[in-house]
């Protein structure tokens, strides 16, 4: 079986207590209930950049453009235990946009500060690669959860 293509984008700004991120509660579908980062799954013909445009627009409202994103890297999402879960996700952020985030169907939007992410809501392996991307450095990792597809059994840094 083969990975599903998935993008995120963490939008940035500069908030009154330091550096904020956009994350979202998820209402619907895979990961209900968690804080996740805004993006879904990558529609045939499409580039990672165009999918990840479009999906912050249909959850958030907000519009982005491709020449505004930075490519964060990618984490391979390996579940060995639900192998149809298995995503490879690309990753980028933007600190430039147009509008403000509102609530969707999927999502609820919000501005989390950098220094103190909401991990205890998230998924468990965010806080093996978020911060890295948050700083403004790539990443390439591998996270293996284990068998309750909810914990991480491994995580490792195909970078040097």
């Amino acid at each position: 079986m083969t990975a599903a293509a998935v993008t995120l984008c963490f939008l940035l700004r500069d908030g009154e207590n330091g550096s904020e991120v956009l994350l979202g509660l998820k209402q619907t579908g895979f990961g209900k209930g968690k804080i996740v980062g805004i993006g879904g799954h990558v529609e045939p013909g499409e580039s990672h950049a165009q999918a990840v445009v479009r999906e912050v627009l249909e959850e958030t409202g907000v519009v982005l453009r491709q020449e505004d994103l930075r490519d964060a890297g990618s984490v391979h999402f390996v579940f060995p235990a639900r192998p149809e879960w298995d995503m490879r996700t690309s990753l980028f952020t933007a600190r430039t946009w147009e509008g403000e985030p509102e609530p969707s169907e999927e999502i609820l939007p919000g501005w989390f500060r950098v220094d103190t992410l909401p991990v205890d809501r998230m998924w468990q392996d965010a806080d093996h690669w978020l911060p890295v991307v948050l700083e403004g450095r790539r990443v390439n990792v591998v996270v293996t959860m284990a068998t309750d597809n909810e914990s991480v059994a491994s995580s490792r840094s195909l970078l040097g």
